[in-house]
């Protein structure tokens, strides 16, 4: 494709590279190094003059410098004369920071904050997967691309759970029923919810299901897990409920702090994630994790790995084309 340049940040260059194995293109040329007072630098390698320039960058790992690596190598190519930028951000930084809640009203709404950060700095066009809250999207004034994970989901679902058909799509909190009703009413099966009361940040107080799971299969679906401790309760709640398996369906698999060993005490049949943060290391540390994609199985020794780049690399493409989106919010690439 003419006129396209694909750079990579560091926080998930494996899949940048797959993104520009996709779409037939040599990843961009770009250096990222750190000062020894731990200011980033960057330095782009090539010209990007009237070109098209899409960012990869997660928000993942070192989110604060990856976030500032992102902003810095946006406007390093706005100011070289980029005639357009857009970030490809998978997992979107701060977006549980949504809105202020009952409690502290002088909590910040930082995912507004990124949202003016990444405009500032240059960005013409965001595209970025199953957003927190899609109202997020509201918060820039230019053109969001809010992509899904539920095609994958669905198509995940009916090769790999025999039992699919006699199966309740579960979801670990109220604010998630949207999805999983959605992914219900396509498989043609029941939804449940659990309503979850939290003492604070990060800790689940007291869960309640509302639906039936006895002697199904229950397949938890989130956009994201962080510690697990929801995910891993829910698993509880639904055993103790009588699901006779139960899935676990994320589409941003953060797995901080105790997370890993929560899942493997859990009552997981497998916990299913896709590769929107980078996924081998925490694969290696628990054998109920496996990756998502949207790309053709490939047989690893712990899991059968697939991987999202099919699906934003389609939306570059399109983006590109000036072509409609619209299509991947419902089916898979092929």
């Amino acid at each position: 494709m003419p006129n396209i340049k694909i750079f990579s940040g560091s926080s998930h260059p494996d899949l940048s590279q797959k993104i520009a194995d996709r779409l037939g293109l040599e990843l961009g040329k770009v250096v990222t190094k750190k000062f020894s007072n731990q200011e980033t630098c960057v330095e782009i390698g090539e010209s990007v003059r009237g070109e098209d320039v899409y960012i990869v960058q997660s928000g993942c790992g070192e989110i604060n410098d990856n976030l500032m690596e992102l902003l810095i190598m946006i406007n390093a190519c706005k100011i070289a004369s980029a005639s357009r930028v857009t970030a490809v951000i998978p997992c979107f930084p701060y977006a549980r920071q949504d809105k202020k809640d009952k409690v502290g009203s002088r909590a910040p709404i930082s995912a507004k904050l990124v949202a003016n950060m990444l405009s500032v700095a240059g960005a013409d066009h965001i595209i970025t997967m199953d957003l927190h809250a899609s109202q997020i999207q509201g918060f820039f004034d230019i053109p969001v691309d809010n992509l899904y994970a539920e095609p994958a989901v669905l198509k995940w679902i009916k090769e790999n759970i025999n039992e699919w058909k006699n199966c309740t799509i579960v979801s670990p909190d109220a604010g998630g029923a949207k999805r999983v009703t959605s992914i219900a009413d396509r498989l043609n099966v029941d939804f449940a919810l659990i309503h979850k009361e939290r003492k604070k940040a990060n800790e689940v107080d007291r869960m309640v299901l509302v639906g039936d799971v006895k002697d199904r299969v229950a397949i938890l679906v989130d956009d994201m897990a962080d510690t697990c401790g929801t995910v891993c309760h829910a698993a509880d709640k639904l055993v103790s409920a009588g699901a006779i398996k139960v899935y676990a369906i994320l589409t941003h698999g953060i797995f901080s702090g105790p997370a890993i060993s929560r899942i493997n005490n859990a009552n997981f049949e497998a916990v299913v994630v896709t590769n929107t943060i980078p996924q081998e290391d925490k694969i290696k540390h628990c054998n109920k994790i496996q990756a998502l994609a949207f790309l053709s199985f490939i047989q690893l020794s712990w899991c059968p790995v697939i991987d999202i780049s099919m699906i934003l690399a389609e939306a570059i493409r399109r983006t590109h084309n000036g072509e409609s989106v619209s299509y991947l919010f419902s089916h898979v690439p092929l």
